[in-house]
């Protein structure tokens, strides 16, 4: 096994790899070979050094992570390296624990409590102070309080810093009570596992000596992804200062959820006379690839400084396209996919496609599902299948169906009205024996025997709380209905209620909407028997059926790009560049928001081993209207001489001049700060222009649609929301269509005025 310790390294690698004693920062780019380097150094320590594997001790992030290290040690050295401390931060604290817990006031079996069980005692003590779990969302709570533990904050300071924020005071009353309340239970939550050794250590100096003496070696995996508390305990086992510490601040991407990236610097004060190597040299992408990625990540000031080369000279472009909106986003994207697969350049497993958001893979199921093209998500479920969008077509199936039952039973506990399982099983008692559905019966329920009043009285206000919702949308167009529903419901204060977890599960909300918005865009005039909500029910209905199918093991990937850390293919799309979407517009609030944004877009173009496709939308819809975007600003720093730009057939502007000496397709000055030059939509639009209410179109006026092209109104009828054109299309294969104007995103063609 000699031979494998002796393999050949490059100059950076061989230096990590060759350090002994003293602190050692690895500043290892993406595709830099890091594990490589982690793994080897493992292996000769013991094998070269002489030192016992029980004196290493070496963190990851994921056990996945943990068990392919030590088996790739066990590899290098032959034999199973026995007695090596290697596993997750948590899992080795917990290891820790379990022989010192009885200084800590728990005994060896301790029970260690998962986000569930935590929940759950949140709820009770919440309860127990008087605090309403509909005010006081018990996950909420739960979310300040962690936060509060991973920064070491103890429950005195939250409160003293809660200032007029009752949640953030309420939270650290509980956190006072949480702590008592687990030790009674001989128990600790996943960040106790982390406090605790701290406790431990300060508490009794004894015992850090001895641990730092049983591990002389520490070894630290994706340090640019610890909290404060990991990175303590690293800082006090490893007081003798053999840290070797391997990390990118470049990737550091998890600052919501405690990482800390100034723990790279910080490193670099704490452990004096710190040897620092860059790991530079990428055996991932292409020369084009990197260029890009450097010149963007080069934009954030928080960073120790490093550039990526490879042996890979060349390459594609990257490929930049503006389309219409996120329906011709996607289709574009589906279409140049399939281009590509079938010119046999790349098979579609070698393909992914990247988003900020869960919320964006909508478009592009819709999209790929409409092509036949395999895909599969990976790391979220199919967007009609999440449980907030499958709420919502429930209360639609429930108030076009009275007599759906399935509808019935999800419903009536969105949002929760004290009616338990018990209720529900007597008013399906009755309902049996009445021969009648759940709600019909629900409406009656003052006449069902053996059941509270209180309980009859809520089924009684569900019933009618339906039968108004089927009133007030009876006309209406699907997204009206649902924006009516979800302020009817106050389902937006449902999904705060969750903690962090809601804000996504509104944003997917919001493009449910999008959704019937665009479904909206071509009504069929009159479909016999059939309302336009009940229709839309049905096409989504089969969307769903269709992605279940979906997920073929050699489709194309889509996944958000936190997901993507750590993965790689040889082509990748990095969908809805636009300010407010990505950078997200949040990011504005937060200390480090934009530069951590940035670092997300860094990692998302690392991924790319062959080719980069980037993409935007000039308009957007949120909700259920149109909105107009300005290009990310992380475009700024994309070098002219690695990027292609152009725009799909959908997208048109009568006010473009070309630009004859632009690189690429020469249709408009490149403005990215505001989009591109001369299109409508961007800010300096007139009012008017703005407005998708406004009865703005006469009859024989010419107009373009983004997949239908130009055409000519020949009537229109309704107002508001309700208003309607019907528009004679130039191609004889469209022919005449009945459009919503509110969603179809009709423009003035003033070529062929």
């Amino acid at each position: 096994m000699t031979q494998l310790l002796d393999q050949e390294l490059n100059q950076a690698q061989q230096e990590a790899v060759d350090h002994v004693e003293g602190p050692l920062l690895v500043l290892a780019g993406a595709g830099s070979g890091k594990t490589r380097v982690l793994t080897m150094r493992i292996a000769r320590l013991i094998e070269r050094h002489g030192v016992l594997p029980h004196r290493i001790f070496a963190v990851t992030f994921t056990n996945k992570a943990a068990g392919e290290m030590k088996q790739r040690v066990g590899h290098l050295l032959g034999r199973d390296p026995g007695g090596l401390w290697i596993g997750t931060f948590h899992s080795l604290a917990a290891r820790l624990l379990r022989r010192e817990a009885e200084l800590l006031g728990f005994t060896a079996n301790f029970t260690i409590y998962d986000e569930d069980d935590r929940l759950a005692l949140i709820r009770r003590l919440l309860g127990k102070q008087g605090y309403p779990p509909k005010t006081f969302s018990p996950k909420a709570v739960q979310s300040i309080i962690s936060s509060a533990k991973n920064r070491q904050i103890p429950p005195s300071e939250l409160a003293a810093g809660a200032g007029f924020d009752r949640l953030v005071a309420v939270a650290a009353e509980v956190y006072a009570e949480l702590g008592p309340a687990l030790k009674t239970a001989n128990a600790m939550d996943f960040d106790d596992l982390l406090l605790h050794p701290l406790t431990l250590f300060r508490e009794h100096p004894d015992r850090l000596a001895v641990y730092r003496e049983r591990f002389a070696f520490i070894l630290v995996d994706e340090f640019q992804d610890t909290n404060r508390a990991q990175y303590d305990l690293i800082r006090l086992l490893g007081g003798h200062g053999n840290v070797a510490a391997v990390g990118d601040d470049d990737q550091s991407i998890y600052g919501w959820r405690g990482a800390e990236v100034r723990n790279m610097t910080d490193f670099q004060r704490d452990f004096a006379g710190t040897r620092l190597v860059r790991l530079e040299e990428n055996y991932r992408s292409t020369q084009v690839v990197l260029d890009t990625a450097n010149a963007v990540i080069a934009q954030n000031v928080g960073r120790i400084g490093k550039t990526l080369r490879t042996s890979r000279t060349g390459g594609e472009e990257v490929h930049l396209t503006m389309a219409a909106d996120e329906r011709d986003e996607a289709e574009w994207i589906v279409q140049e996919l399939g281009r590509r697969h079938q010119a046999g350049d790349w098979l579609y497993p070698e393909m992914a496609v990247l988003y900020r958001t869960n919320a964006q893979s909508r478009a592009l199921e819709e999209a790929f599902g409409r092509s036949g093209t395999p895909y599969r998500i990976i790391g979220s479920i199919s967007f009609y299948a999440r449980r907030e969008v499958k709420d919502l077509l429930a209360y639609l199936r429930l108030m076009t169906n009275p007599d759906d039952n399935q509808a019935f039973l999800r419903t009536i506990g969105v949002p929760k009205r004290g009616l338990g399982q018990t209720t529900l099983a007597r008013l399906a008692a009755a309902a049996d024996a009445w021969n009648m559905s759940l709600l019909s019966c629900a409406a009656v329920a003052d006449r069902i025997q053996d059941m509270r009043p209180s309980a009859r009285r809520g089924l009684q206000a569900f019933a009618q709380v339906i039968d108004s919702l089927r009133a007030a949308t009876l006309d209406m167009a699907p997204a009206e209905a649902l924006e009516y529903l979800i302020e009817s419901i106050d389902y937006e204060a449902v999904l705060h209620a969750e903690g962090p977890d809601g804000a996504d599960r509104l944003d997917n909300v919001r493009e449910l909407v999008a959704s019937a918005a665009a479904w909206s865009e071509v009504v069929e005039e009159d479909a016999p028997g059939a309302t336009p909500i009940e229709q839309f029910l049905a096409d989504a209905a089969l969307m769903s059926a269709n992605d279940r199918e979906e997920g073929a093991e050699e489709g194309v990937t889509l996944m958000t790009l936190h997901t993507a850390k750590g993965l790689e293919w040889p082509l990748v799309v990095i969908a809805g560049l636009e300010d407010g979407l990505f950078p997200l517009a949040r990011a504005e609030e937060q200390e480090d928001g934009i530069e951590e944004e940035r670092r997300l877009f860094y990692v998302g173009l690392t991924r790319a081993m062959d080719k980069v496709y980037l993409t935007w939308a000039k308009r957007r819809r949120r909700g259920g209207q149109f909105h107009p975007n300005r290009a990310s600003r992380f475009l700024d720093a994309l070098p002219p001489h690695a990027v292609r730009e152009e725009r799909t057939s959908s997208v048109w502007s009568p006010r473009l001049s070309p630009s004859p000496g632009h690189a690429g397709s020469g249709w408009g000055e490149r403005d990215w700060s505001g989009g591109f030059a001369g299109f409508e939509g961007s800010e300096g639009s007139p009012a008017e222009d703005e407005s998708q209410d406004a009865p703005r179109y006469l009859k024989g006026e010419r107009v373009r649609h983004r997949r239908f092209g130009g055409g000519t109104i020949r009537g229109l009828s309704g107002q508001g929301k309700a208003l309607k054109v019907s528009v004679a299309f130039d191609d004889d294969a469209v022919g005449v269509k009945q459009l919503l104007v509110a969603y179809a995103g009709l423009e003035r063609d003033w070529e062929s005025a």
